[in-house]
């Protein structure tokens, strides 16, 4: 059974013909089924932001691949999922002021629109003008559909971001990298220091979209040695998280450390 977080090289890896699938939901999967799914995508991009790059509804697309997945030998796939918005085309919204004000010379510029129309893997080149944009600074990533699995990414080196569509196939992400000083920090309440090398594991999940701080800290989880305690460092208590760990055999206990920090300690319940 195809779930709305398991991830596209998981996915393929299960039936390489349900790349059709993808084809058929949206232009850019259509465009790179022409050969290989780029390798640095398919592992970052669950099948929920497949869906949102296709702009179709989650549970359309998965059950679209899971029927595919239970019938590989029709002839005729079933009728691709409508996309979400089919009425009219969505109210453009504006790009915030304060990031036009951003000066000419930080402002790094990355147009990936032919690579991806030909097939290519992107990756590395964005990043690499990531890695070039000044504190302060913006990065203009330009594609051929919504990048959302770069977000949680550039989250990482401190990048928020407004999405601009001009076209179903056209679109520009501004991501404004936040000076250092501007980046979240611990709170002087924090629980007393432990050996990093031989208690904890530490998790920033901060900063990361539905559904990635769950999807990281149930891999983390699952290879973690009894004995060790996984520290998830998070702005809100995980409602979704809890459940999960309490099927899972661990205990946790979360401190809510201010109002935009919350730390959830993690063991195994039998050690």
């Amino acid at each position: 059974m195809i779930t709305a977080t398991d991830r596209l090289d998981e996915v393929l890896a299960r039936d390489p013909r349900l790349m059709t699938v993808l084809a058929q939901a949206s232009p850019a999967f259509a465009t790179m089924s022409r050969g290989e799914l780029p390798r640095t995508m398919a592992r970052l991009v669950t099948v929920e932001q497949a869906a949102r790059v296709a702009g179709i509804a989650p549970a359309a697309l998965i059950a679209q691949l899971n029927h595919a997945l239970a019938h590989p030998g029709d002839a005729a796939p079933p009728t691709p999922p409508a996309p979400v918005n089919t009425a009219a085309e969505p109210e453009r919204a504006e790009v915030p002021e304060a990031l036009r004000r951003i000066p000419a010379d930080l402002v790094v510029e990355c147009d990936v629109r032919e690579e991806l129309r030909a097939g290519a893997e992107p990756f590395a080149r964005i990043m690499a003008a990531a890695r070039s944009t000044p504190e302060g600074g913006l990065l203009k990533v330009w594609a051929t559909f919504e990048p959302a699995p770069l977000y949680a990414v550039l989250a990482k080196q401190r990048f928020s971001h407004f999405a601009e569509r001009m076209a179903a196939d056209d679109w520009c992400v501004w991501f404004h990298r936040e000076a250092a000083a501007d980046a979240p920090t611990p709170t002087t309440d924090a629980p007393a220091p432990i050996d990093p090398e031989t208690d904890i594991i530490l998790l920033d999940v901060r900063g990361l979209e539905p559904p990635e701080p769950m999807v990281r800290t149930l891999e983390a989880l699952a290879t973690m040695p009894r004995g060790k305690t996984l520290v998830q460092i998070n702005v809100r208590v995980p409602q979704f998280l809890i459940p999960k760990l309490e099927e899972r055999g661990f205990t946790y206990d979360v401190r809510e450390q201010s109002a935009d920090l919350v730390r959830i300690f993690i063991r195994h319940t039998h050690p």
